[in-house]
Parts: structure tokens; sequence; C-alpha cells
């Protein structure tokens, strides 16, 4: 079958989170973090589990080096965990959490392979939480000092550095959903945790530059957002939410200025008393790469809003409705497949924001069913198709002219997938979760036969 073609210097990796794969969450002088006590909340996870042991990443990560130096990938795209560094967010350094990810960076590195580091995928010090978390400028301050301590440990040897992974999810599923933690339902502060943890991460970039740090991005995850029929009601619904998932992000960071139309999207809500004269400089401080994470299309129709008192509305209360996609397979997720979005999203991007910096797709894949047959071999044809049509359709959006730079699949690893524990499964690799063995699927075979011949191309300067 033919194989999508793309530029031969495009980098190729695969990615991983630390709550997501390390275990050891009561070992080496780590603290708790939300996502521990998300996790003991009595039905806030499928069947009570729990990234306590994940992959236990933290005891086999040269195995999972290994398997990346196998496969053959440029960049691995792995986060540190700010607990297991600060243990409560503050203060001095944890030594035994440092020296995990000194001996992670340098299996990394030896292996031949660039380390690209998140700083915050989603695991905020519990301490910090119960001082109020990211609804207060505090906690953005001591990010930037959590920051300087990874920089001044591994800014020797990690040239790519990650702020934030997908604040969308931090501030909206996390605080107004609460789908992920802290798993609350507000509003105005959750408009206040997306406002801070952009300021943390222009906080963070300072902090990086001051370093002398390579190169520095941070990680959206903008949906491709399409109304359900042409009428207006639907247009002004994705227009909503639009502001909600992709403007409160990309307009501070991008054009210097707040969403035009948050009063037609939240209403009282957004009275903006989180804001200081001087944020938006920070929050925009340049960078040298975007991370874009896709995995599928929304479509929306106008709708009801949940709660009729505007005062007592979420933020994710915006007046909008899912609707189904037919005639497309979807993952286990649930998820549609439509890879021309993906297509359609990076030069709607491209066109929207015209000087982004270069993009980096920091997360690409699909949960899917992945049952072993009788020699244990995973069979993933689906996933296979997935990723396949996916780098199609970002050739094409390379070709439009969107200026992408690398790809990495989610995930090397299945592993705990948040409030879905262990029932969905991303990986290239199966684990086993009872013995914890790795097993390769039909998926890493043919993504390391691919970067093979990608590399082959680049080699010949093709």
């Amino acid at each position: 079958m033919h194989e999508p073609k793309l530029p031969p210097n495009l980098l190729f990796g695969t990615a991983t989170a630390a709550y997501q794969v390390e275990g050891a969450a009561d070992e080496g002088g780590r603290g708790p973090s939300i996502w521990d006590t998300y996790c003991r909340t009595p039905g806030r996870v499928a069947r009570g589990e729990s990234g306590d042991v994940a992959c236990d990443h933290y005891h086999r990560y040269r195995e999972d080096v290994a398997l990346l130096a196998d496969l053959g990938v440029d960049l691995y795209r792995f986060s540190v965990s700010w607990p297991r560094v600060q243990p409560d967010g503050k203060g001095r350094p944890n030594a035994e959490g440092l020296a995990f990810y000194d001996r992670l960076v340098d299996a990394v590195l030896e292996a031949g392979i660039e380390p690209a580091l998140t700083l915050y995928h989603w695991d905020l010090p519990q301490t910090l939480e119960d001082e109020g978390g990211w609804r207060v400028r505090d906690t953005a301050r001591r990010f930037g000092e959590y920051t300087r301590i990874v920089a001044e440990r591994l800014g020797d040897r990690v040239n790519r550095w990650i702020t934030l992974n997908e604040p969308f999810c931090s501030a909206f599923v996390g605080h107004a959903v609460g789908r992920h933690a802290p798993g609350t339902r507000e509003g105005t502060p959750a408009l206040a945790a997306a406002h801070h943890l952009l300021l943390a991460h222009g906080t963070a970039v300072g902090e990086l530059r001051a370093a002398g740090a390579g190169e520095v991005g941070i990680t959206l995850n903008p949906d491709h957002l399409l109304p359900a029929t042409g009428s207006e009601a639907d247009r002004a619904a994705v227009e909503r939410a639009r502001t909600l998932h992709n403007r409160t992000w990309f307009d501070p960071l991008f054009t210097g200025a707040y969403p035009d139309n948050e009063k037609e999207t939240w209403g009282e809500l957004a009275d903006g008393s989180y804001r200081r004269e001087g944020d938006l400089e920070v929050i925009g401080r340049p960078l040298d790469f975007l991370g874009v994470n896709f995995y599928r299309p929304i479509m929306l129709r106008d709708a009801p809003h949940t709660q009729p008192d505007p005062a007592l509305r979420t933020a994710a209360d915006i007046g909008t409705e899912q609707v189904a996609f037919d005639g497309v397979r979807h993952t286990t997720m649930g998820w549609p497949v439509v890879p021309e979005s993906f297509e359609e999203l990076l030069v709607d991007l491209d066109r929207r924001y015209p000087g982004l910096p270069p993009i980096l797709i920091t997360e690409n894949g699909s949960a899917e069913a992945d049952e072993p047959d009788g020699d244990g071999r995973v069979h993933d044809g689906d996933r296979v198709a997935y990723l396949r049509a996916h780098l199609a359709a970002l050739g094409r959006a390379i070709e439009a002219g969107v200026d992408v730079r690398g790809y990495f699949v989610w995930s090397l690893l299945d592993n705990f997938e948040w409030a879905y524990g262990y029932e969905r499964r991303f990986g290239l690799v199966r684990v086993d979760y009872d013995s914890l063995e790795r097993h390769p699927k039909d998926s890493y075979h043919w993504y390391r036969d691919y970067l093979a011949s990608h590399r082959a191309r680049r080699n010949q300067g093709e």
C-alpha cells in the first residue's frame, strides 16, 4: 500500500506523560498531585484505577528507551512530574526526583534520540491546589520557580522545551466540566485558571530564555469545529465554541489581545477580574515552535444552556451541543475518524494567525480495541490506517504552505488514560497491566518501517 511521503527533514517521534506512565507514586520523595487525589475520589475514574503503578516507567525506563531506539525515532517527548521535583510545588527541589530525570535524559541521548521535555502535563502538586491552584496568580509564579529548577538541572542536555500541555483541558475539562482533576464545575474561576495557565506559560518562557534554553514552545489542542447545519444559530454556536477551545489560547499568545467575543460566549462570567496590566506582554513572549495535538473534529449545534441562571453556569456551558458524525469509523474513545479535518485545521490556523511559529504535531493517534491473538500479537490495522491517513493529511497541509517541522505519535505505550483508567489503549506497544510486560503491536512495526524508509530518503537528500 502507498505510504505518504513527507518532507525528508521532517522529524518523527512518539510521546508519553509522567502520570500516565511513571508509576512509583510513593517513591523517590514524590509528593501527591491533583490526579492522585482525583483518582482516590469514588466514582471519578473507571473501576477506581489510578496512576500509582501505571507502566512502571520509573523503574523500566531503560526498557522503554530501548523500544524507542528500535523504533528509530528522532525525538522522544516526555513530561516531568512537578510533584516529583517539588513535592509541595515550592521550596527546595527533591534530589531523588531530579536524579530520575537525569538518568532518563542521559539514556535517551545515549540512544541517539533527542529529548523533548514538557514541564506540565496536568499533575499539579496537591499542596498548590489546596492553596487555590490555577485559580490564583501565585501558582503561575510558582511554576516559574519550578521551571528554573528543571532548566538549571537539565538545560545542558535538553534542547526542546514545552511549557504546558493542553491548557484547555487543565482549565475547562478540569475546572468547568469536572471530568479531569481537580474535578470541579466552575464559572469565573475556570476562566481565571485559563488566564493563569497562560501567565504561567509566559513566566516559564522567561525563565527558559534566561537559562539559555534552545527551543521553547507550548502545546495546544485546537479543535476543528463544524456547524451541524448552515443556520445562523449553529454558526454562532461554533464561534462561541471556537473561543472556548481555540481563541482563549491563540489570541493572547499570538495576537497580543484577548478574544473580542468573550461576552457573547460567557456573559458576565468573563469579568476579567483576574487580569493585570502587563499580563499580555508576558503571555505573548515569542516562541520557537507551537505544539499541536489533534485526534478528531467536533460537530456542534446551538442548544439551550444547561443552567438557565447565567450566574450559576460553568465556563463550559456556552449553549452548544455536540452532534454525532455519520458514516465514519469511530475509535474506542467514540471519536470520529475524519483525517481531512486534520489538514483543514492546520490550514485554518495558518490563515487565522499569520506569523505562527513552526508547528510540531506533538500528539496524534487513536485508541483501539487491541485484543491480542493466541500468540499475544496485536493486529491493530485500524490504528495503522488512522496513522497512515493522518500523515497523508499532514502532507497535504504542508504542501498548502503550513510550516510543520515534526510529528509525534501518541503514544509509545498503553497507559493510564485519565478518567478512563486502563480501558482505552493508545500505545504502539501493548502493556500487560498484570505483568507489566511490553509487546510491540503491528502499528509499532509499521511505524518502524515507515521511519526507516523516511530516514533513507533523508540520507539520500530527496
